[in-house]
């Protein structure tokens, strides 16, 4: 029994929560975006103690959702014309909040040999966030289908997975346009996406850090970045970008520590 007690103090135990980094890698304008926060219910007290609130089942999936909130206020209109390119407009004008100029560097349109559907345009936002990590985790970015809308989007977020121990890029918001008649409003501190984590561990619970980009893992992020111009399949690099990835990963930014500790029932 000693000797048992012995090889269980001495063997490195798995840890029971795995640690994910986030960080802004875009220094210009960063104030604008939100740190990432746990999804948060704002409800009443139960009135029966068998209410929905007290569900473990409930509240563990809640908890392992990740918000990250719109920068901007934007209000577009896409123009379709036969033999033309698409066009993407401002409709508040000088109303708006963003300048034209800066607006065209923040959005974009798909190419539309690169739509899924001919008929439903694809536009893009280049985000700074960039998760990363330095055992087995993968990134879910998914619609924020938690929160009520009361007034739906007129098409659908295009949702996305990746091992951010292998591949920390920074995320895209890439919407799908249904209906292109409607326009597209969105509002800033709305919930934009979520971010959830999967592990090998499926009962594993996940830390949410905050993240310095350290000289090493910049320069990883940049063997990483637009490879997508080149090849098709960029899975298939994994097993190279393991090679070639720095030992560490995720380093705590020292100023500010820990943020949104998420409460998932292990």
């Amino acid at each position: 029994m000693l000797g048992f007690l012995k090889s269980r103090l001495s063997t490195p135990q798995p840890r029971r929560v795995a640690e994910v980094g986030w960080a802004i890698a875009e220094a210009k304008a960063a104030l604008i975006w939100d740190d990432p926060e746990p999804f948060r219910r704002d409800l009443p007290k139960p009135a029966s103690a068998k209410s929905v609130q007290g569900c473990p089942a409930a509240i563990d999936f809640d908890a392992r959702h990740i918000v990250v909130r719109c920068p901007v206020d934007l209000n577009l209109r896409i123009r379709l014309e036969e033999g033309k390119p698409p066009a993407l407009e401002n409709a508040d004008g000088l109303r708006s909040t963003v300048r034209s100029r800066h607006l065209g560097q923040m959005v974009s349109v798909v190419s539309p040999a690169e739509w899924r559907h001919p008929k439903r345009p694809i536009i893009q936002i280049v985000t700074p966030y960039v998760f990363l990590a330095d055992e087995v985790v993968y990134l879910n970015q998914v619609p924020p289908y938690l929160d009520y809308t009361p007034e739906a989007l007129p098409g659908v977020l295009i949702s996305g997975r990746f091992p951010v121990h292998v591949w920390p890029r920074p995320l895209m918001w890439a919407f799908e346009w249904h209906d292109t008649s409607k326009n597209l409003v969105l509002r800033r501190g709305q919930p934009w996406f979520y971010v959830r984590f999967d592990t090998p561990d499926p009962s594993k619970a996940t830390r949410l850090v905050e993240a310095e980009i350290t000289p090493a893992v910049q320069r990883y992020i940049d063997e990483l970045s637009g490879v997508t111009n080149y090849v098709n399949r960029t899975y298939s690099l994994f097993e190279r970008a393991r090679r070639r990835r720095p030992e560490r990963l995720l380093v705590r930014r020292a100023a500010r520590g820990a943020v949104c500790p998420m409460a998932a029932q292990a």
